[in-house]
């Protein structure tokens, strides 16, 4: 058993070397990078500051701590300040789900590895430098707090859980929320005593009920404990209400049975339901509520996704047989993990710190000489645009634009609606395109635009003035 664990501990240290390994710098990782170093040099702000067409509007700046954190490991790491980020993340996120159920997770090697695989999977493209890799080490500790009061009424690691909130609340506010609404699910669920079918609930103690109600409460009011207030508490839901974002960001876009790389939740899923199902365990009402509420938000949106393997794994293991493991098959096993390393190196010898996604040192020079002061341009290009000091017309913060442009910004990229119209209303002087959109052909037969640079992916038009 105790070279059963020793090996899953190598398995999750080595998951996250690899996942590391597999690091994509994106476009919001400028913009928060950018707002990070004017943090940390003037303190937090709560206004825009980045685009010419919301300047001084409200901006919801609800991951303003990790802005700070991430300028500041850059200015003490350079570069790998990205790998080490998001190695350091990625770690305690897979540490804080195993060492809690290592008990569990060596029951069943086989199984385990399988979960593991699935984890990774999710995980993988989702390894970048932002605040959802913190999000995700929060989530952790906080099931990881809540079940260990549900497996110990005496425990007051549970306390923890309102400090924890407050740093999430302002590292990554956006998601705060789950440390309450978990606390409620554990609560409303310890109330109840039945049975029915397969499902049995267990009314928990006095002690622990009364736990659960306190630290609930303190975890809504360390939400408000930021530099945003009140608002904090709401923001997650009015975002999610968003329909013109959440249909039109492509992170936020639903799992969906047409899509085949979205299988992979759909076979977790499928994985975790049949583990329930032929297991000779009741379950619990609290695994099923839970397993219920990670499901909904995993369908709803692929950015969910990871939250079911985290939660699950403090449950799922209660319902695997136990199987022992041969020692040629551990021999095995570890072989593989020698492979995993071997590609990790390689991956990372591989990794580009040009510090660009789509716009090249050439047009950023070339914007910066013309200096616009009505620049148009892409959604993706506003991240990079802000990095190097340029005014944007639209960025990777899709919550602050949508209460302003968002719909404009869409209608005229796509060249739908009244997009001849609104690019007269807006009276752009400079317009920065991707030419896989409609609106490069409107302004490529128009004689009000003149090129003034262009290559294979982008065309940066001038309008002339008569």
């Amino acid at each position: 058993m105790k070279k059963t664990k020793i090996f899953l501990l190598v398995v999750f240290i080595i998951s996250a070397l690899f996942l590391t390994s597999n690091f994509i710098l994106e476009s919001d990782y400028f913009w928060h990078i950018k707002a990070g170093e004017m943090m940390f040099k003037n303190g937090p702000i709560t206004h825009d500051i980045f685009s010419w067409i919301v300047n001084g509007k409200y901006w919801m700046s609800h991951e303003w701590l990790f802005e700070v954190i991430i300028y500041f490991l850059k200015t003490v790491f350079g570069n790998y300040h990205l790998l080490i980020y998001s190695f350091i993340t990625i770690l305690g996120t897979l540490l804080l789900i195993y060492v809690p159920n290592r008990d569990r997770f060596s029951k069943n090697v086989f199984y385990s590895l399988l979960y593991i695989l699935f984890l990774i999977t999710m995980l993988l493209g989702g390894v970048q430098a932002r605040p959802h890799l913190l999000g995700f080490v929060f989530l952790s500790a906080t099931i990881y707090l809540l079940y260990d009061l549900y497996r110990n009424e005496n425990s007051k690691k549970i306390y923890l859980l309102p400090l924890i909130t407050i740093i999430w609340a302002n590292a990554h506010g956006g998601s705060s929320n789950l440390s309450y609404i978990l606390c409620l699910i554990f609560l409303i669920c310890g109330m109840f005593k039945f049975k029915f079918s397969k499902i049995e609930a267990e009314r928990f103690s006095k002690n622990q009920l009364i736990k659960y109600l306190i630290v609930s409460i303190l975890c809504m009011i360390a939400i408000c404990i930021n530099i945003h207030g009140v608002k904090m508490f709401i923001y997650p839901y009015l975002n999610m209400a968003d329909t013109t974002m959440l249909k039109n960001i492509s992170e936020w876009q639903p799992t969906s049975l047409s899509i085949m790389n979205h299988y992979v939740y759909y076979f977790y899923l499928l994985m975790i339901v049949i583990t329930m199902l032929v297991s000779k365990k009741k379950i619990k009402l609290l695994d099923f509520v839970l397993f219920g509420f990670v499901t909904y938000l995993g369908l709803k949106s692929i950015r969910f996704w990871v939250y079911s393997p985290i939660i699950m794994s403090f449950i799922i293991f209660d319902y695997v047989s136990e199987k022992k493991i041969k020692e040629l098959s551990l021999a095995i096993f570890s072989g593989l993990l020698c492979g995993f390393i071997v590609l990790s190196a390689i991956n990372i010898s591989k990794i580009n710190f040009n510090y660009k996604v789509y716009l090249d040192k050439k047009v950023i020079n070339i914007i910066k000489k013309e200096n616009p002061k009505k620049l148009f341009n892409m959604y993706n290009y506003g991240g990079e645009l802000i990095y190097h000091d340029i005014k944007v017309f639209v960025d990777g913060r899709a919550d602050l634009y949508s209460q302003h442009n968002f719909k404009d910004y869409l209608n005229i990229a796509n060249g739908t609606n009244d997009y001849v119209k609104l690019i007269d209303v807006y009276n752009f002087d400079y317009l920065l395109i991707d030419k896989t959109y409609p609106i490069y052909t409107y302004l490529k037969y128009n004689d009000n635009y003149e090129v003034i640079y262009k290559n294979k992916n982008l065309v940066f038009y001038k309008k002339i003035v008569n």
